[in-house]
Order: structure tokens, then sequence, then C-alpha cells
């Protein structure tokens, strides 16, 4: 494997739309997917009103990376051994001793195997590791705060009624019937919640693309919503950027199924027609597969094995998938990252440059909550007591090892990068390299040991 990733090595560079190329006010954006589950619950389950009261403190609650039991109604913060390093039953977080009671001297995770290197769905938990899904872990401690409430409860039978939620809410048809919440109130005013793309960010794509490169747009969103996004992201000629869009890819299916399973389908006026047997141009379209994308793209570049980057922010449909099943370099943007990372690296890599080649910001985000959380500290690392008799020991978290194991390189955001040179060598992750070593612009602090805390791989 090489030390180094560059874009100037790729032929064919794709990207996720929401929370990659489009980034959202995050405060705004949670408040309305809460409020859209929440009110479909009370009005339509019967749950207790109660539900839709939240305050600005109930946001420290929502942590991504965080794990569901929906046997226990726990939800948890998983070391990369399937150690609990926290947990909470409901909104009420656990102490070290009710962890102990509940998982054991080693505190292990009974369904770790079966997530760990497959990010399997499973009708006994739920991982959550976005934006657009991370409102519903609150909601979830919640319900199950009210059951225990209400009744002494053995077994947790909300999640059915949590996924008619999203269902209801986000359906094919909701952005064109103005049904549910989120769609309607995105549409009247997209400024509220939506971030344009800045000026050098959408030059980067122009030069991208003069650059020879194919660009794809696979966003697992429906056109209509897509067309709203980025007509407000990049322009009403957003569409002259993309050789590629793919709505509707119902990723990681997308990038996991046979042709068989998951054909492409024409668009005509936001309407999915027939099935295709192949894909033989450039152009929109709706659902279909990594196969016949990929006949495609050696069709456009002329190589037998062209080299494709995805840039996403879910590990579990993205980065993950799109790395172990089809062999793609893979960019995570990951805003911990921009809250978390270190304001100096004390570490002498070999690799640093002068400040005026390195990626800028144009500014600092307004509010930075709720992506960093008091309650379930940082996403990258955590102390832990309790194994067999030890001290507090400082250990990585699963997210962090995913984050290792499955990505080329992570960074906060593509304006982080957007104005350095196209042919600009990033230091990849490594097996043999420093857990930190694939991170731009900088590291997590919490990922540069100090001399006197070294950081013990589990």
């Amino acid at each position: 494997m090489a030390e180094h990733f560059s874009l100037a090595d790729c032929d064919v560079i794709g990207f996720d739309l929401d929370h990659t190329l489009c980034r959202y006010n995050v405060s705004c954006t949670f408040a309305l997917i809460y409020d859209s589950f929440a009110q479909f619950l009370v009005e339509h389950k019967g749950y207790d009103r109660e539900l839709m009261s939240v305050t600005p403190d109930c946001w420290d609650f929502c942590f991504k990376g965080l794990l569901l039991d929906l046997e226990d109604g726990n939800l948890l913060k998983l070391g990369e051994d399937g150690t609990v390093l926290r947990a909470s039953h409901g909104t009420r977080i656990l102490t070290v001793e009710e962890i102990l009671e509940t998982y054991g001297k080693k505190r292990k995770w009974k369904h770790f195997k079966t997530i760990n290197g497959t990010f399997a769905r499973s009708g006994k938990y739920h991982f959550y590791d976005n934006y657009f899904d991370l409102p519903g872990a609150l909601l979830c401690a919640r319900v199950v705060d009210l059951l225990d409430q209400n009744r002494n409860v053995k077994k947790y039978e909300f999640w059915k009624d949590v996924i008619a939620s999203i269902e209801y809410n986000y359906k094919a048809s909701a952005f064109k019937e103005d049904s549910g919440i989120y769609f309607p109130s995105v549409k009247k005013d997209p400024g509220k919640y939506l971030m344009r793309c800045s000026e050098s960010v959408k030059d980067w794509l122009r030069k991208l693309k003069n650059a020879g490169k194919v660009l794809l747009l696979i966003t697992s969103s429906h056109s209509d919503y897509c067309r709203l996004l980025c007509e407000h992201i990049l322009g009403e000629d957003f569409e002259e950027i993309f050789d590629i869009i793919i709505t509707n890819a119902l990723k990681p299916g997308f990038f996991t199924q046979t042709p068989q399973q998951r054909p492409f389908r024409t668009l005509v006026n936001d309407e999915e027609r027939e099935p295709l047997p192949s894909l033989e141009q450039p152009g929109w379209y709706s659902q279909g597969n990594w196969n016949h994308l990929n006949e495609l793209l050696k069709k456009i570049t002329g190589k037998s094995e062209p080299k494709v980057v995805y840039f996403g922010d879910s590990m579990r449909s993205d980065i993950f998938p799109a790395h172990s099943y089809n062999n793609c370099e893979t960019v995570l943007v990951l805003e911990e990252l921009e809250v978390e990372a270190s304001q100096q690296v004390t570490t002498d890599r070999k690799d640093s440059e002068p400040s005026e080649k390195k990626g800028k910001y144009e500014g600092k985000r307004q509010k930075m909550w709720p992506v960093v959380s008091e309650q379930w500290g940082s996403y990258f690392v955590d102390g832990v007591t309790g194994l067999e008799g030890e001290g507090e020991t400082q250990v990585y978290t699963w997210c962090t090892n995913n984050i290792n194991t499955y990505s080329t390189i992570a960074i906060p955001s593509l304006q982080a990068i957007a104005d350095l040179p196209l042919d600009h060598k990033f230091p990849r992750f490594c097996p043999d390299k420093p857990r930190f070593a694939g991170y731009y612009p900088r590291p997590p602090a919490a990922l540069v040991p100090r001399p006197s805390e070294p950081i013990t791989q589990e």
C-alpha cells in the first residue's frame, strides 16, 4: 500500500450528498428531525405528549457512534474490542458499578461479534452513525424513560413504532405530497437548515472536472429532495458539475447488491421508470448497483480498473461498503474532527507543510453542539475502569478503529481541502502507522499521546 494518497491519482471522484457535500445547520436540523419523529409517535401511536418537550440541554445526549440495545433499552459507547466504555439506560447515564453488574467484569457487549466488521442490521440493536439518525437516539432514550415511569417493562417493543415514524416522514412521496414535518419545513426555509457551499469548494469541484476527473453524486435521497439541496448549496447549474447523478441509491445496498437485485432506473419528472439491463451513458438515474456503474466508468475512462475515491459521512452506508466490497479509496467526512482536532500537533511528522499550502476554513461553525457531548466524552478515545481490577485505562473507541480500518483519510469537511493543489499528498491510514496518521488537517488531540499518558491498545 502506498504511504500517501492523492486526488491526482484518481480517475473517478464520488460524493455522498447529505452531511458530505451538503452541510447542515446541525442544531436546527436536529430539532426538526426529533420533532418529526416525536409528533408521529404522539399523534399516530399514542405515546405520551411529554415526548415532544425538549430543552436545549437535552441535545448533549446525542452522540455519533452509539449503539441502542433494543432488548434492554440501553445505549452504549464501545471500545474497539466491544468493551462497554459508557452506557445509559434511557437517558440516565449508568455508573461504573452498574455497567459491571450488567456486562460483567470484562464489560463485553454480547452482540459485538455480529456487528463488528459487518455493520449488519438487527432487530436487537441499532447503530447511530450519521446526523440524520442521531436525534433518534435521544428520542428512543426518552421513550425508554417514559415506559419505565408508566409501568414495569421487561421487554421493549417500541422500535417498530420508531421505524414507522421514519417511513412516514421520509417515504418516497413525502417531498412531493408535503406530508410529515421534515420536507415541508426544509422546502419552506432551506436557508435555515442548509449551509451553502463556499466559492472555494465550488471552484475545487470545477477544478476536478477540468482536470478530467469523472465526478459522481451518489445519494440515498430522492431526486426531488436532491435537486432542492443542490440548487441551494451549489446553484441551479449544479448538474453541469457531475457526470453521473444517482439518487435513491439505497446505500449500503448500492455497493453490495447484484444488478439483478438492484437495477438502475430512469427518471421522468422525478418518477422512477423501467429497470435498465445496464448503464450505457452518463446522466441522472435512480437506485442501481456498483457493478453496472463500474462498467460504465471503465468505458468513460478507458481503463480496465479505474481508480475511484468516494467521500461520505456514514461509516455503515458509505465508507465501509465502498472500501470492503469495491476496493474504493474512501474519505470520511467527520465533523467531530473539526471540534476535537489538536490545535498543535507535537509529533515530528515529516510531511509538515508551509501554512500557505494547508487547507483553510472560511469561518468557524456558529454552533458546534450537538456534534460533541459532555455526557459521552471524546468520539475517539475514552477512559475505562474496572477491567480485571486495574485502574483507569485510556482506550480507543470502536469508531476510531473503524476509521483506521476502512478510511483512506478523514477530514472535517470538504472546505478543509478545497484550497489544496490536486496533487497534494495526504498521509493515509496504515496498519503500521500511528492511529492519527490519516487525519487532515490535524489529528484529534485525544489521539496524540502525551509522554505521561500513553493510550493502551486493547
